[in-house]
């Protein structure tokens, strides 16, 4: 009896450290692994399996690019999540504005193939702010299975992460940039395609 209690007492403080780092690091779901409460966008291409984000055009094709968004907008933050795509073109939405037919413009960290993942690119507006090597990038993608970015909005610098690896350091100089807006996921117009979202945290800075 005592040794089973002495073996509870040790799993509980092996468990803590674990515990008080998550805590202290600050980061809080975006998704509940569930249903899409808190985001917005079309029901007809958006849905949850297996506790991911599915966005999914192989029934229902996208008459233009169409997003899946935050209710909430965030300022200064870091965002890591997981993705996985099947085909085509998608993308990460940071500091955007949302407009009817849940079409979104902003900044977005780019996931494709191959080429374009990486690149800092803002949808309905300028287009590429910030290119990448693409054989740099491509050391690092591992396309068809899960990667991570890990984006950073602190001020007017944006940095993207890609598997550990920083594909772009960019600092808006413009002073329309915006600085505060929803975070989105993208579907792209065009081919038939699929993409996953999951473990979406996010740690909002000063």
């Amino acid at each position: 009896m005592r040794a089973a209690v002495l073996m509870s007492c040790l799993a509980l403080l092996l468990a803590l450290p674990c515990a008080l780092g998550a805590e202290e690091a600050g980061f809080v779901s975006l998704f509940n692994g569930r249903d899409l409460s808190g985001w917005l966008g079309d029901p007809a291409l958006w849905s949850v399996a297996d506790g991911v984000i599915v966005g999914s055009t192989d029934t229902t094709p996208a008459t233009h690019n169409t997003f899946l968004a935050t209710q909430k907008s965030y300022r200064n933050f870091v965002l890591r999540l997981q993705f996985k795509l099947r085909n085509h073109n998608s993308g990460v939405q940071v500091r955007s504005q949302q407009f009817p037919d849940y079409v979104v413009k902003g900044y977005q960290p780019d996931i494709a193939e191959s080429r374009y993942t990486g690149i800092l690119y803002e949808e309905g507006g300028r287009g590429i702010l910030a290119d990448v090597k693409p054989e740099e990038v491509a050391k690092h993608l591992k396309p068809g299975e899960w990667n991570e970015y890990v984006i950073t909005c602190d001020g007017p610098r944006i940095t993207i992460a890609l598997n550990g690896f920083t594909t772009v350091d960019y600092t808006e100089t413009n002073p329309a940039g915006v600085k505060e807006g929803i975070i989105a996921f993208q579907l792209h117009a065009g081919p038939a395609m699929q993409v996953r979202f999951k473990d979406v945290a996010i740690k909002e800075l000063p």
